[in-house]
């Protein structure tokens, strides 16, 4: 019983996000969540899961991201989400 509803939720998630792929929404991440949800318990799903995965660090990894990252000198924190403005404070004051 597990397993059909999994299949039902993973199959509609998919659903909805390959129709949002042409229409405007987030299509990509539902998708993924789609996927996700149905490599958890199908084969399958798990061997795309992961050619995706892989996918998406070699296309990060040629976009140079990391390398960007570290090059704007520690501007950008990923995970305190602390950014530094390169025109110092503001003053409100007009």
């Amino acid at each position: 019983m597990k397993k059909v509803f999994i299949a039902l939720i993973g199959g509609t998630l998919l659903l909805i996000g390959l129709a949002l792929m042409v229409l405007p929404g987030p299509g990509l991440p539902i998708l993924a969540a789609g996927l996700a949800l149905l490599a958890s318990e199908f084969f399958w799903a798990r061997r795309v899961w992961r050619k995706a995965k892989g996918a998406v660090a070699s296309a990060r990894r040629r976009a140079g991201l990391r390398d960007w990252l570290r090059r704007a000198g520690g501007r950008f924190k990923i995970g305190r989400l602390r950014v530094r403005s390169q025109s110092g404070p503001r003053n409100n004051a007009c």
